[in-house]
């Protein structure tokens, strides 16, 4: 099948910026999640996370597969959420010839980007899974108006 060349003696416009929004959004997510494939000698590692904002809170999941809930501590001081504790090492009878999972202290950190409750937090381990609920106050919430 042969392609038809179309010429013309018009210039082409030509945006020699065209791809740096691209690159400049594809640098930003690599250096927001830096930390999340990056060892962190001595401080342990940080677990991957997902934040939502509904209109009356906010929602964090972190993945914590195999940590013990005993093992968790989660920390709020304003708009500031600090999760962090240890994924332990299982006891094994065998020679570990290959290991992936990350074992050791994790912490995650985030700034959650309102005013929070913080006397209304609540948090659930399921399925290693930890969800974070941190309700927004009252006065933040949005309301719907009616047109009259």
């Amino acid at each position: 099948m042969a392609l038809s060349v179309r010429r013309s003696d018009e210039p082409v416009p030509v945006d020699p910026f065209a791809g740096l929004a691209h690159l400049n959004q594809q640098l930003q997510h690599l250096l927001n999640n830096w930390s999340s494939f990056t060892p962190m000698p001595g401080d342990g590692f940080t677990p991957l996370a997902d934040l939502e904002e509904t209109d009356d809170a906010y929602i964090v999941e972190i993945e914590l597969p195999s940590v013990k809930r005993e093992d968790i501590d989660i920390e709020i001081g304003g708009p500031h959420l600090t999760v962090s504790g240890e994924r332990k090492e299982r006891e094994r009878t065998g020679i570990l010839r290959r290991q992936t999972r990350t074992v050791g202290r994790f912490r995650f950190e985030a700034q959650l980007p309102g005013d929070v409750d913080s006397e209304g937090v609540e948090a659930n381990l399921s399925d290693g899974v930890l969800a974070v609920r941190v309700p927004k106050p009252a006065a933040e919430r949005p309301r719907r108006i009616p047109l009259k």
